[in-house]
């Protein structure tokens, strides 16, 4: 990725030159913190919300039944689809803000200003795709026919809750392309437990469906206030400028094909609801959602910490510091690694016991469902550090073109093996079919940090901790299968134990004792960071 005078060209994504801020040796701004704060920020807000689904979804179940509550899992994936056409300005405008954190503000009010003509340009089809999307889903959730009014009304708010959310993106993307997200701290987690308070209260009131589809719209609304007045306030030059028609087309390009990135981010992370309802039933899907529960909210919580650092990682790349970015990669490769360890390991073992605490034994589907599922979110946490590695880099077409023949094989392979197999066969087919970015990432990645060559001992080092997690997953898996904890208290301490002996069994036997070293380092570091500055 070449440079000429601080300009950093957006190679792959088809537009114009993305103006970022030059190097500067004496920039006082603390990355590490800042990310630590961030992630710290991210954590507090997912965990408050897994926490408010942790408590609602044995609510929405039982006052819904299996079916629908497996129609309104579905109908959510549906309207996640729409994301990939309202074009994604508002991610665009935070990856080109992370790059030029520093340039002049009056660039950084033409991007906002960007921003908002994309989306306002790309309304009418978001518009047309919501329209088809209301008129088709009771068919395409397989409703049954007396639910099929609710279902069209409670997809029409879905649909006008994501057109509200879109708006809202826009200062919430400026704070986040900032590296400021720390600064939104709890309000999130506020906004969860007002959500699943107002969706747990629609059920009780017996407005079903429909009652929850609204309780998204006002979600969604008090967030977009909250974010405005959050930016106003820590972002000085937060405003909107009349853009170039350069602006304006750079960010449209790179736009596209983070939409087309979208699309094909949901055809492999959300059709498996999609698929599974369409050939086994809604019903299914319940079983389904809620045995890897567990195993999503692990990966949410890995999402929303690892993204944290991407503005961060965006500024050293677009100050081309290579060598920098190249330890960053390692280091969070290593983390990774470490946390999919040491969670899929732990719920392996207690997975079932949390299913018939929660929601009952006959909602968890076996121990290789658990296993295959566990396989997945392992999977999909490599793929995603990578993934953010190229969308900081501002070259998403590489992963785009990627993660397309990714999909068809992964689609291809699932529908036909769980017509077969069932959810086992479900499973199956989404673990194959995406080996496909497990192998192309990395080497995408490489081109973003200026090929820089692999260290001699790099492959000896993965295979040891492919090896290591191997062991502990097999281990855990069959203790899973022996082990049942009567109680939450009893639940709760064996999870508590079982997380702090995996990470140290993977800590001491996975990385050698150089890397172990940075990588406490590092974890040291970000708790530090996340400590209040001291007053001068």
């Amino acid at each position: 990725m070449g440079t000429d005078a601080g300009v950093v060209s957006a190679r792959g994504g088809g537009g114009g030159a993305i103006p970022t801020a030059p190097a500067r040796p004496g920039n006082a701004v603390n990355l590490t913190r800042r990310a630590s704060l961030s992630a710290a920020a991210s954590l507090l807000d997912y965990a408050v919300k897994a926490g408010v689904s942790l408590v609602i979804t044995p609510i929405l179940l039982s006052g819904l039944g299996r079916t629908l509550y497996g129609v309104w899992e579905m109908l959510g994936r549906l309207v996640g689809y729409m994301s990939a056409a309202d074009g994604r300005p508002t991610e665009a405008l935070r990856l080109v803000i992370s790059q030029q954190q520093a340039a002049d503000p009056e660039a950084n009010r033409r991007s906002v200003g960007a921003a908002l003509v994309v989306w306002l340009v790309l309304l009418p089809l978001v518009v047309v795709v919501g329209a088809a999307l209301i008129w088709l889903a009771p068919a395409l959730t397989h409703a049954p026919p007396q639910s099929r009014g609710d279902v069209r009304l409670t997809c029409a708010l879905l649909v006008a809750s994501f057109l509200l959310g879109g708006l809202a993106a826009i200062p919430e993307s400026v704070l986040r392309g900032m590296n400021l997200g720390y600064k939104r701290m709890g309000l999130q987690a506020g906004l969860s437990i007002l959500a699943g308070g107002l969706a747990a209260w629609a059920v009780h009131q017996g407005l079903g469906l429909a009652g929850i589809g609204g309780s998204q719209i006002v979600r969604a609304l008090i967030i977009g206030i909250c974010f405005w007045l959050l930016v106003r306030k820590y972002v000085p030059w937060f405003s909107i400028a009349r853009p170039s028609r350069a602006a304006i087309k750079g960010l449209l390009s790179m736009s596209v094909w983070l939409s087309v990135g979208e699309l094909v981010a949901k055809l492999l992370l959300a059709s498996d609801v999609l698929i599974l309802g369409a050939v086994v039933s809604p019903a299914a899907v319940t079983t389904f959602v809620l045995t890897g529960y567990a195993a999503r909210t692990g990966l949410g919580i890995f999402v929303f910490t690892a993204g944290a650092a991407m503005p961060g990682l965006g500024g050293v790349l677009g100050q081309q510091q290579f060598e920098r970015a190249g330890q960053i990669r390692r280091e969070l490769l290593t983390l990774t690694w470490l946390f999919v360890t040491l969670v899929g390991a732990t719920i392996l073992v207690w997975n079932r016991s949390f299913l018939s605490l929660w929601v009952g034994a006959p909602n968890y589907a076996g121990p290789w469902v658990d296993l295959l599922i566990v396989l997945i979110v392992a999977q999909t946490a490599f793929i995603r550090t990578d993934s953010y590695i190229i969308d900081a880099a501002l070259r998403p077409k590489g992963r785009v073109l990627i993660g397309a023949i990714t999909a068809v094989a992964t689609l291809a392979l699932g529908i036909t093996l769980t017509h077969a197999f069932g959810i086992i066969g479900l499973c199956a087919g989404m673990l194959a079919g995406r080996a496909i970015q497990s192998v192309s990432y990395p080497l995408l990645v490489r081109s973003c940090l200026n090929h820089q060559k692999r260290h001699t001992a790099a492959g000896a080092a993965a295979l040891r901790l492919v090896l290591v997690t191997a062991l502990l997953f097999a281990g855990a898996s069959l203790l899973g299968r022996e082990l049942q904890a009567a109680s939450w208290p009893l639940w709760l301490g064996a999870v508590a134990i079982s997380v702090a002996l995996f990470g140290s069994l993977a800590l001491l036997l996975g990385p050698t004792g150089a890397t172990r070293r940075a990588l406490v380092s590092r974890l040291r570091g970000m708790v530090a960071g996340v400590r209040p500055s001291p007053r001068p």
